[in-house]
């Protein structure tokens, strides 16, 4: 199949829909303006990409402009996507920040605070039961989204997919980027010799990607192919020589088996911080080495930098250009940095547009490069074969209260207890205190899992790419940051904590650590983070022959995990963990294997049921492969959750053990990558321990275990031997 974009929304401070975007390129019309959302602090209020129209007051502003941009890319299509993937950085934040500002104890006004509700928000408006993954790297949130997107179409996993970004300005961003001294007070000038920043933006691009042989009817682009790499290099600053960039737009143009002399375009990532204006204007130079550059600009000196949306809105805009033949100007560019070599279109271009390199780079040195085509209706088809999506199990960690792996598996053998909070002794075990002093809970929780994950696995060989899921990101850096924030009447802030608020900051820890150079995808979405990074993992990972390294983990914070987290609330421990899996993409049936399955958005329909019963090959094919069900039922769905548990035990016919593991573990958002940690060790072993099965062991009789996911979503995940 060849995937094709068929529609799109966008809205930004250029334009609230695709025509008026274009109106406002075709002008160099810029959005730049004094911050007026909120009373700043910074006198005069730094120039910042604001929205100015009215938004519904209900939900919190990433939300509202998600769903604009989704019900323009969906008007006229009838059928709901058979899945949504979404690119977010804030979620809720632009609300929940004002609601802590003002200590309010009311935990049901935060149910839109985490970052994945933006996209089941828009499941739910626009009819989606299929997967909703919520990507968090950064700024290549939303490209990286459609890179998932892409795959989930060639997978055959489904036909139609929305896919895109969106961020709503907050405090956080706002004073989180001037407290790294990367806003400039003059506005955003990408490539500009006197450039000082950006400007912080806001908006949301959706675009609706489908698979089909041929151009469909009205078909605006194709994709044909992304790039993912990471720099390893820094948690914020890019690699100074644009390394990972560069390697990143070779990526997209290998997998569509271009060269650089057949692009047309180049949309540019640049924000108009020197640093990373200077490493793209590097990676350029090395990819054009013998040839002259395209036609380059970036449209951020225009509408800011709109973060989590920023990729998604850069491959809305090239998809533009290439329908209406359009070159945009690079907006704020006055004097071109004469350093750079690179002399982007002061002015804007009509030609005819038929191929765009377009990129978009973010903290932790994730980096994403689209490469979109005019759709060729003589081009012959693609033919993409069906693969794989299990891993062969090399190495597992887990953190839980009991301790590390160890010490949990002991417990569990002696029937006692495994909930709490990880003691800190356990998380520093295997780390090197000073390497890890600025750290917080959550990085160095990840960063212990991943190490203890490859020492477990005996191989000297280090992981190529990094998946990790998390329910709530870094709960202590994100309070440490606002409380810090609040306390001086919002004049000082923690540049160190802002950096590590973002969800995506563990993760960069662990690809630097490892000098992981592959994907590094961070995926978050509240109790089912974990199977969204491993079914991620599962669809990209077949890109590279090496190793991965899937991680899970969340902290507990006395104050934010009651107020966010509806399961924990009332749980009668405090707890909190993860899991570090080191795994290598296999295509054999034989070996101790973990597969992603199934993954719904759709608890309440029997449809569903029908396909997970599908998926799992049917009840015959249950009873033979597995000998006991770990059963996820977050407290929050409870109610729903035994229903849901109930109807599958009836249709599979299922008289093997069933254990409802957050009993064990505790209650908090990535309990289920604990489970599957257990289970890794309890099928290598070949039964359950005391503290699994009512405190007694029971044999699994040479079958595997089957992880279900039950509540909100609906989850398979196999672990096999």
């Amino acid at each position: 199949m060849r995937i094709f974009v068929t529609s799109l929304g966008i809205i930004s401070p250029i334009g609230e829909n695709a025509s008026q975007t274009l109106a406002a390129l075709e002008t160099s019309a810029c959005g730049l303006a004094p911050l007026s959302l909120f009373a700043s602090s910074v006198d005069p209020p730094l120039p910042s990409g604001e929205i100015r129209s009215h938004l519904p007051g209900d939900v919190p502003r990433t939300h509202s402009l998600a769903l604009i941009a989704a019900r323009e890319a969906m008007a006229g299509i009838v059928a709901p996507p058979d899945a949504i993937v979404l690119g977010v950085t804030t979620g809720g934040m632009p609300a929940s920040e004002l609601l802590l500002k003002n200590n309010d104890p009311d935990p049901e006004k935060f149910r839109y605070h985490g970052t994945g509700t933006v996209a089941h928000y828009l499941a739910d408006a626009l009819g989606c039961h299929g997967p909703v993954l919520t990507v968090s790297t950064a700024c290549s949130s939303g490209m990286v989204a459609l890179k998932i997107a892409v795959e989930l179409l060639k997978s055959g996993k489904a036909r139609r997919v929305l896919a895109g970004g969106a961020d709503g300005l907050c405090r956080l961003t706002y004073y989180g980027f001037n407290s790294l001294q990367l806003v400039d007070p003059a506005g955003a000038r990408p490539f500009d010799k006197d450039r000082r920043g950006m400007s912080v933006g806001e908006g949301a691009a959706m675009l609706v990607l489908e698979a089909t042989a041929y151009p469909p009817a009205g078909a605006l682009a194709e994709v044909l192919a992304v790039g993912l790499t990471c720099d390893a290099y820094h948690p914020a600053a890019p690699h100074p020589d644009g390394a990972g960039a560069e390697h990143a737009m070779r990526k997209a143009l290998a997998g569509a088996g271009c060269a650089a002399a057949d692009i047309d375009y180049i949309n540019l990532h640049g924000t108009g911080t020197p640093d990373n204006d200077r490493a793209e204007a590097r990676a350029l130079q090395a990819l054009f080495s013998t040839l002259p550059l395209p036609a380059a600009s970036s449209v951020k000196g225009a509408l800011g930098h709109t973060l989590g949306a920023a990729g998604a809105i850069n491959a809305a805009v090239s998809v533009l250009c290439i329908v209406h033949g359009l070159l945009p100007a690079n907006t704020g560019c006055r004097v071109p940095d004469p350093g750079l070599q690179l002399l982007p279109l002061s002015s804007p271009r009509r030609e005819p547009v038929s191929t765009v390199l377009s990129n978009a780079f973010g903290f932790g040195g994730n980096n994403a490069s689209i490469l979109l085509g005019k759709p060729a209706a003589t081009a012959a088809p693609v033919q993409i074969k069906n693969r794989s999506t299990a891993f062969a199990v090399l190495g597992s960690s887990c953190l839980t209260g009991a301790g590390d792996c160890a010490q949990t598996l002991a417990a569990l053998r002696d029937g006692a207890g495994i909930s709490g909070m990880a003691p800190a002794k356990a998380i520093m075990a295997g780390l090197n205190e000073s390497a890890v002093r600025r750290l917080k809970r959550l990085p160095r929780m990840a960063l212990s899992l991943a190490i203890a994950a490859h020492s477990n696995s005996g191989s000297a060989e280090t992981p190529d790419s990094v998946f990790f899921g998390t329910g709530w990101g870094g709960l202590s850096e994100t309070h440490d940051f606002l409380s810090r924030l609040f306390s001086t009447e919002e004049r000082f802030t923690s540049p160190t904590d802002f950096i590590g608020s973002v969800h995506n900051a563990p993760a960069g820890q662990v690809a630097m650590h490892f000098q992981a150079k592959g994907a590094n995808i961070t995926l978050t979405d509240g109790d089912y983070a974990f199977e969204q990074a491993l079914f991620s993992a599962g669809l990209i990972a077949h890109e590279t022959p090496g190793t991965v390294m899937v991680i899970a983990a969340d902290e507990y914070h006395e104050k934010l995990t009651p107020l966010f987290d509806a399961s924990a609330a009332g749980a009668p421990t405090f707890s909190d963990g993860g899991c570090g899996l080191l795994l290598q993409p296999t295509d054999a049936a034989m070996g101790l294997r973990i597969a992603p399955l199934f993954l719904s958005n759709d608890p309440d329909s029997d449809l569903t049921m029908h396909s997970l019963m599908l998926a799992l090959g049917g009840a015959e094919a249950i009873g033979k492969k597995y000998g006991a069900v770990f059963a996820g039922i977050p407290a929050a769905s409870r109610d729903k959750g035994r229903q849901q548990l109930a109807l599958f035990i009836k249709a599979a016919g299922c008289d093997c053990p069933v254990i409802d593991y957050r009993k064990v573990t505790g209650e908090f958002a990535s309990a289920s990558a604990v489970a599957a940690a257990l289970a890794v060790d309890c099928v290598r072993r070949g039964e359950l321990p005391a503290g699994l099965n009512q405190a007694v062991p029971a044999s699994l009789h040479s079958r595997g275990i089957l992880l279900l996911g039950l509540g909100r979503c609906i989850t398979a995940v196999e672990i096999s031997g």
